[in-house]
């Protein structure tokens, strides 16, 4: 962590010379179970892990906004204009400074918010593109930072709407809200219970070490967008879904409704949506009683969610299958590809005095497919959102 605030800080004295006043990190996260279901207002169990994004932030007299970033080397101003309460009337910034603007746009229209100008600069070791959510990470770093040095007032769960509608209207990706509620609220120890319809979150115990396992993020190095193609395909077809179903959401289909829908796709979709609430589900209620006390039979629930997302949601590709398969046959309680799909990482449940074993096991199944090498990450379930004063 003081490597990663040392980034950000020296980042800030090259761009714009002085220092900070402060330094707000956000870290990714990983999900234990519940993929594609909380924007069908249903159940997910997030937690976020020891890799933050930093933002070292200053306010400004110029009513601008000034972004760098350690990853591209270049530094990104952009104006009022680029932030218009009317989008049809705005210029939107592209790339990886999008996330900041649409998070200065989405404050900007709350009533009575004024958000100042910025200098930002921005460091991170969330891997990019690996399912491990570092959009979330950058924009709940820079709303921390802007909440605070503007003394906005704005609830926990205002915050994390506040990050949702900038992915979502500004930047195009149709995510819900499990990675922001994630990256802001995670208490270390703990899972997250997240219940997407009535915004109910409840920390679960989660003690990895205690029972003896870890938790393995598998890197396939396929990279995916969910700004764009099938992740907002699938949300299409669950709208569609529900639309004809008559129901708000998927939330509200049980086993036996679901099978009046007479397109096979979306049935296969919906299938998908109901077990996997109901896994999320009955896992955090044992959790909570203390009946999954060793965490090793969460493993069978995972890997039933892989299936699910392979067979019925069709969001995975063959390096995820891959390294779920290779991880199952060489002893893992359970693994699952993680995220939105078609990229990105898996992760995998195992006993911690196997887990370099387990790796290699992995990392040979993908160079026998003739898949890229993977990189493998320690995922532990760590603190969320903070202000870390240096």
């Amino acid at each position: 962590m003081d490597d990663l605030l040392r980034r950000a800080e020296a980042g800030y004295s090259r761009a714009f010379g002085g220092r900070p006043a402060g330094c707000w990190i956000a870290p990714g996260r990983v999900n234990v179970l519940g993929e594609h279901t909380d924007y069908n207002d249903g159940y997910s169990m997030p937690y976020a892990i020891g890799f933050y994004t930093a933002a070292a932030v200053s306010r400004s007299t110029s009513p601008t906004w000034q972004v760098w970033s350690e990853a591209t080397g270049e530094t990104v101003t952009f104006g009022p204009s680029r932030v218009s309460r009317d989008l049809s009337r705005a210029d939107p910034v592209p790339g990886w400074a999008s996330y900041v603007a649409g998070i200065v746009w989405s404050l900007s229209t709350l009533p009575g918010v004024r958000v100042g100008g910025a200098r930002i600069a921005i460091a991170s070791d969330v891997p990019l593109g690996a399912g491990m959510s570092s959009s979330a990470a950058l924009e709940i770093a820079v709303l921390s930072a802007l909440v605070d040095l503007y003394d906005i007032e704005l609830s926990v769960l205002d915050r994390v709407l506040t990050a949702r509608r900038a992915e979502n209207e500004y930047v195009g990706a149709p995510t819900g809200v499990l990675d922001q509620t994630a990256s802001l609220m995670s208490i270390p120890g703990h899972a997250l219970f997240m219940d997407s319809r009535s915004n109910v979150i409840e920390p679960v115990p989660f003690d990895l070490e205690e029972a003896g396992l870890e938790m393995i993020v598998v890197d396939t190095h396929v990279r995916h967008s969910h700004a764009t193609g099938e992740y907002a395909d699938r949300r299409r077809d669950c709208e569609r879904a529900a639309k004809l179903l008559d129901v708000a959401s998927l939330r509200d289909v049980n086993h036996v409704e679901y099978l009046a829908l007479p397109d096979r796709l979306l049935r296969r979709r919906v299938r998908h949506v109901i077990t996997e609430n109901a896994r999320t589900l009955a896992a955090a209620r044992a959790l909570q009683d203390g009946t999954l006390g060793d965490l090793r039979y969460l493993g069978a629930a995972m890997t039933e969610s892989h299936l699910s997302l392979m067979a019925d949601f069709e969001v995975s590709c063959p390096e995820l299958d891959t390294v779920v398969q290779a991880a199952i046959e060489g002893g893992a309680w359970g693994a699952r590809m993680m995220g939105g799909g078609f990229g990105g990482s898996a992760i995998a449940l195992v006993n911690a005095d196997r887990s370099d074993e387990m790796c290699d096991v992995i990392a040979e199944a993908a160079d026998l497919a003739e898949q890229p090498s993977p990189t493998f990450y320690l995922a532990v379930p760590s603190a969320g959102a903070a202000r870390i004063d240096t």
